[in-house]
């Protein structure tokens, strides 16, 4: 195999408003495996409170670029158990994951779904993100979308915004990236008329001193973000969290995702497949496990200006899944 990579600024179509800041663009690597004459591509994006650094990134990937060029062509379960050898962040692990099973789909002539004998029956739509604003101009913005299902941050606890937006009839869904406190969660979860949230997202910031009071058998989904990077806390967050969100890049990628869904489905959660704000290249990887969730939100690619690929596309909410070999992925 040939390693290669490039850093590329995704321009985003409006400012992106959340609990974290404000973002105007997003850094991506895109990594790149090449045999035969075929390459696979894998994603992962400068996520600042994630202390992610893509310059880091590099300098690891020159440090390994030869280990991996000597990796013969396995199935990329082989490939996965050779790279948690290198210690990688789970971000670059997870581009990495990515980019073989791309490459290793296209090399077979078989799609993830067909590698992994998916029956893909029935796709949930994909929700679309209503950064934090003032809640006039986040209904407004619900009202004229064309999409069905909406992802709505806040910045903060307001009990005024929170009764305005479950007067909608909208499948909603509340995002605080842990911006509220415990009497919040306690008044939200104690309340009957939050179960009209499709799922309430990392309420609190992560740590079991916040989740602790979360209770799994009341009213509010309560969904686990932060809180939820790998398959290990499954366990332990389940008396207080219904869902989860599966991001590829913080469980280290598509191979550890469908074991992290395996076993989240033994515990009897909800799941999300989610996205980080990425290219086509991250959310056709995200979306070949679609199909495998109750849940998604992927509608990164649709948040950038410049799109540098193509793939699985998430058309007003709708997931159109590439019948292409591999991960469908395409660089423009």
């Amino acid at each position: 195999m040939n390693l290669s990579w490039q850093i590329v600024r995704l321009e985003l179509k409006e400012t992106f408003s959340i609990s974290y800041g404000n973002y105007t663009f997003r850094e991506a690597l895109i990594v790149s495996l090449k045999s035969h004459n075929t390459i696979g591509y894998g994603e992962c994006t400068a996520i600042d409170y994630y202390q992610i650094n893509l310059q880091e990134f590099v300098q690891k990937l020159e440090v390994i670029k030869k280990q991996i060029e000597l990796q013969k062509i396995l199935h990329p379960q082989d490939f996965y158990r050779f790279l948690l050898t290198l210690e990688l962040p789970s971000f670059l692990r997870s581009a990495l994951d990515c980019a073989y099973w791309d490459l290793f789909g296209k090399l077979e002539n078989k799609s993830f779904s067909e590698l992994n004998a998916i029956e893909i029956q029935q796709l949930p739509e994909s929700s679309i993100t209503i950064s934090v604003d003032s809640i006039e101009n986040q209904i407004q913005k619900i009202k004229n979308s064309l999409w069905s299902k909406f992802k709505v941050k806040c910045n903060h606890f307001n009990e005024n915004n929170i009764k305005s937006l479950l007067e909608l009839n909208y499948d909603i869904a509340l995002d605080s990236n842990g911006s509220f406190d415990k009497e919040n969660c306690l008044w939200l979860q104690n309340e009957i008329t939050s179960e009209k949230f499709s799922y309430l997202e990392q309420p609190m910031k992560k740590g079991q001193e916040n989740y602790e009071i979360l209770k799994a058998n009341l009213h509010s989904n309560w969904m686990a973000d932060e809180d939820c990077q790998d398959g290990t806390s499954l366990e332990q967050l389940k008396p207080h969290y219904k869902s989860i969100n599966i991001k590829l890049v913080k469980c280290g990628g598509l191979t550890p995702a469908l074991e992290m869904i395996q076993k989240a489905r033994s515990l009897n959660y909800k799941i999300m497949i989610g996205c980080m704000t990425e290219s086509s290249v991250g959310i056709s990887a995200g979306s070949v496990l679609a199909s495998l969730c109750d849940f998604a939100d992927l509608d990164g690619a649709n948040l950038v200006a410049n799109d540098i690929a193509k793939g699985s596309q998430i058309v007003n909410g709708k997931i159109q899944l590439s019948e292409k070999p591999g991960l469908g992925i395409e660089i423009i």
